[in-house]
């Protein structure tokens, strides 16, 4: 059973009506663009605009106010100038809204507390939940939703984005496609007077299209709130964190852009770690992070082989693994029964298992096979180092077929290969396919 808080932000995820007051008719200004992507978006509730001149817009009737719309309404979207906003969320209560997504700005990002308060005390007194202000909006999978402002094009998949920047998010979601990462959920918080990374979890992680969780971070208003939710859902599907606003100047920019505080940087690192957050540098390390997670099977222990043809990137991954507290199988008897019959007399048998550099793609076939099989192997990393006597016609292939059989036996198998313009080459093409292949093993 769902708590009765994750029932109700159901209907921020799954609306059965949305309305969206400040509805555009000039195709450049932003209510005309979130009410475009909920309607190409494949939305199949009903879909109210909102316009004092009322009329048309992109072939929908036009409401002059959300009171003269007889259906109810569960998510109204507020796309018109802050001083606007509270007439507009009074109508909403009496309208009997059940949630608010407050795109506009002008409030505590740029100093006007007050306002931004009563809008959310208001609000909160009628029943009603506030995402935002200063929002691009929301995206849902499960509802074919896209009530953003970002690209009309979301594909959707097994991540979910939690960000605290609107312009970090619309871009986040252009380079999702790029990278062809699905998404599941996107949710802008902007300034959190409400809504709030904690109250999101609660949902996401009883999604069952939900398998990990990024989380774009600026500053922390209720600690022990989030920390309980990280914690539950972290016993569940990983969690992500970008905490900006770690250095003195960086904790200025952040309560500037969204009003939030920083906080310290040190107390933060602790407590996610703690919770079994996984923190990224960098929106990259982030992605890379979520699309091997969101493609890849658990699993089922900690032993770790690494399988190379170099003993250089063999060390810097063995260096690698430490840092990140990778755990390296080690049982040398073991190891040298599953891999002497592949491995050349001049090679190495313990970890990393050394192939040398006159492997070959059936070497690796031969060798990925024999860990795949082996029940005291839990997860692979296979590094390639370009050579003059490797089929390079093959790689890709090798790489293909292998991921698609540790994804089918259930097994995690991440690929490192480092080379020139034709190794390059074979890593981008790869990437879109969902294989986990990086160049560089500290990625």
């Amino acid at each position: 059973m769902m708590s009765d808080q994750n029932q109700d932000i159901k209907y921020l995820f799954e609306p059965q009506a949305v309305a969206v007051i400040g509805a555009a008719r000039d195709p450049n200004k932003i209510g005309n663009i979130i009410l475009h992507n909920i309607l190409s978006g494949g939305y199949k509730g009903q879909v109210f605009p909102v316009n004092p001149q009322g009329g048309e817009i992109l072939n929908l009737k036009t409401y002059r106010s959300i009171e003269e719309v007889n259906d109810p309404v569960d998510v109204a979207s507020i796309v018109i100038p802050a001083r606007f906003v509270f007439d507009a969320v009074q109508s909403c209560a009496r309208k009997k809204v059940r949630y608010l997504t407050i795109i506009s700005s002008g409030f505590s990002e740029i100093g006007n507390n007050e306002e931004e308060k009563r809008i959310v005390s208001y609000a909160q007194e009628h029943n009603m939940r506030v995402l935002g202000p200063n929002i691009f909006g929301i995206y849902s999978a499960k509802a074919s939703l896209n009530a953003t402002f970002g690209s009309s094009a979301i594909t959707p998949g097994k991540v979910a984005i939690i960000t605290q920047s609107g312009a970090l998010g619309v871009a986040m979601i252009g380079k999702t496609g790029v990278e062809n990462i699905g998404l599941s959920a996107i949710v802008s918080v902007g300034n959190k007077t409400d809504v709030d990374e904690a109250d999101l979890l609660e949902y996401l992680v009883n999604d069952e299209n939900t398998k990990i969780v990024l989380m774009y971070i600026e500053g922390v208003r209720e600690g022990e709130k989030l920390i309980r939710a990280v914690k539950k859902a972290t016993q569940k599907i990983p969690v992500m964190v970008i905490k900006s606003g770690r250095s003195e100047r960086g904790a200025v920019a952040a309560a500037s852009h969204t009003g939030s505080l920083a906080g310290s940087d040190e107390i933060f690192e602790a407590i996610m770690k703690q919770c079994g957050v996984l923190r990224a540098e960098s929106v990259e390390e982030a992605f890379n992070w979520c699309k091997f997670l969101a493609n890849a099977p658990s699993p089922s222990g900690e032993n770790t082989v690494i399988i190379t043809n170099g003993g250089g990137i063999g060390v810097m991954a063995t260096d690698a693994c430490e840092k990140y507290g990778v755990r390296l199988y080690d049982d040398p008897a073991t190891l040298k029964e599953i891999f002497s019959p592949i491995t050349p007399d001049f090679g190495s048998t313990k970890n990393p298992v050394d192939l040398t550099g006159q492997a070959s793609s059936s070497h690796y076939h031969s060798a990925l096979d024999e860990a795949l099989r082996n029940n005291n192997i839990h997860s692979v990393i296979a590094l390639y180092g370009e050579t003059a006597v490797f089929d390079g016609e093959n790689l890709s292939s090798m790489v293909e077929e292998n991921d698609r059989k540790y994804k089918a036996g259930g097994k995690p198998l991440v690929f490192s290969i480092f080379g020139g313009e034709k190794v390059e080459n074979c890593i981008r093409t790869l990437r879109k396919t969902n294989a986990a292949v990086y160049g560089d093993v500290y990625e």
